[in-house]
């Protein structure tokens, strides 16, 4: 391995690694190879994620200046916040998204990480200059497709910098903390915030033009919702039946899914009679658990399954989402 690289593997990767020779900052060629890897690791990934970024920040302008721009359509969230500053005062909106960000921008580097918090900023920073810099065409004046459309683009683009590690958007930052400090939920939190700024564009800029802008807030969440967890939504599903084998075999061959099993005991009857079993556990996707059903039951009507939805999984033999 060439001097250089080994000297950024040291200072990088192995830069607070035990070694056998602390003096002389000696690595074996295993701890070498293992750095290696690891470094095109980060380098893969930090390049994944500057595209998701970029891709995001573009898409989310050509919402911005392609939609929702010309007919004072808002958001939810920092960027509804910004739209509607821009509306009332004539404020430039790159300038707005940049400022109306820093506090959340602080947030997130208290709340989540430094990393997340440098990602988000330099995020939040690019789309205040495509927007300022880059010119989109005006695509429509429909009210309705300017509501569904322009929300739409601006919610691709928040995925897909949430896709990346950062986010365009701090209002889920501000949750986080609030939720933290009172108890309460993300999602209640979010809805607080955007209730107040649905009711103020009504006051400022009418009510016709709030209810669009709550089709477009539904439009960007909806689409955000698509890119960040996909169209498969997992499900974990625990099977507890007197054919454990049958149904164990049949998940593998049949469906191609792994299968985990574990040592149980059933609990049944009035007297609490028990009784030593396998208990099997598999992940599908929703598409896929009717299928798994219909031969669960082709071997055991009554065998007793629960189900319950996963959030996302890596690994194994669920197959990977696009962009992940």
């Amino acid at each position: 391995m060439k001097a250089f690289l080994k000297e950024v593997l040291a200072q990088t990767i192995l830069r607070d690694k035990k070694t056998v020779n602390q003096k002389t900052k000696h690595f074996s060629d295993y701890q070498l190879a293992k750095a290696y890897r690891i470094l095109l690791i980060l380098i893969k990934r930090a390049g994944k994620d500057f595209f998701l970024i970029t891709l995001g920040i573009f898409s989310a302008a050509f919402g911005f200046k392609g939609f929702l721009l010309t007919n004072d359509f808002i958001d939810g969230g920092a960027t509804g916040i910004s739209l509607l500053i821009s509306a009332i005062t004539k404020i430039p909106l790159p300038i707005l998204i940049v400022v109306v960000n820093i506090p959340f921008v602080l947030m997130g580097y208290k709340v989540v990480s430094k990393k997340f918090a440098i990602k988000t900023a330099v995020a939040i920073a690019g789309l205040s200059l495509v927007l300022a810099t880059v010119s989109f065409p005006n695509v429509t004046n429909d009210n309705l497709l300017v509501a569904i459309f322009g929300g739409f683009f601006l919610g691709a683009g928040i995925g897909f910098a949430v896709r990346g590690g950062a986010v365009i958007d701090g209002t889920e930052v501000l949750a986080i903390y609030l939720s933290r400090k009172f108890g309460t939920t993300i999602g209640d939190v979010i809805i607080v915030i955007n209730v107040i700024i649905f009711s103020t564009a009504a006051y400022f800029l009418g009510i016709e033009v709030a209810l669009y802008s709550m089709i477009t807030y539904l439009s960007a969440s909806k689409t955000l919702d698509f890119i960040v967890e996909g169209i498969d939504e997992y499900i974990g599903v625990t099977i507890i039946s007197s054919n454990n084998e049958e149904i164990r075999q049949m998940i593998i061959e049949k469906m191609g899914r792994g299968v985990t099993v574990y040592s149980g005991k059933k609990g049944y009857g009035k007297r609490g009679e028990t009784k030593e079993t396998d208990i099997l556990y598999t992940v599908v996707t929703r598409l896929e658990l009717n299928r798994l059903n219909t031969e669960i039951e082709k071997i055991e009507p009554n065998a007793f399954i629960v189900m319950n939805s996963v959030k996302d999984t890596k690994g194994g033999m669920i197959k990977k989402r696009p962009l992940h």
